[in-house]
């Protein structure tokens, strides 16, 4: 069965933002590239938060590309740059992406936080959405 992986990366300040931009770019370049990616989508919500969506043949080809070429290191600078990450991942019969109001019921039933250095009052609370805005829709890539 497909996984479907989501997260959230609320940048912490506008500073960062062409860093992680140009990781963004450089990752959806390899995600492209990757062996069982079935799709994906790019997409913001107020805040400086990006969310991502993606649809892989199985677990093991998302962890490949989770530990491996522009990823790898994106993540290690995500550590500072970001001051909110979560994520969440399940398995469903079909790709199909869920839709913003899907990402974030998923994100906030599913969901966890990751570790950041600068973490807000809500992401230290363990909230996986502090705000609580879904994303806006969507920017899909294959």
């Amino acid at each position: 069965m497909p996984v479907i992986s989501v997260t959230r990366l609320r940048v912490r300040a506008w500073r960062y933002l062409p860093g992680f931009l140009w990781y963004t770019l450089q990752v959806q370049r390899q995600l492209k590239r990757s062996p069982g990616f079935l799709g994906g989508a790019l997409s913001f919500s107020p805040g400086r938060a990006f969310w991502t969506t993606t649809a892989w043949s199985d677990e093991p080809s998302m962890k490949e590309f989770r530990d491996s070429g522009w990823h790898k290191p994106a993540m290690r600078k995500l550590l500072d740059w970001c001051d909110e990450a979560s994520l969440a991942r399940w398995t469903q019969p079909t790709a199909a992406l869920p839709d913003a109001a899907g990402m974030l019921e998923q994100l906030q039933s599913l969901g966890r936080t990751s570790k950041v250095r600068h973490p807000t009052a809500g992401h230290a609370a363990g909230q996986t959405v502090p705000d609580g805005h879904a994303p806006r829709p969507s920017r899909s890539f294959k």
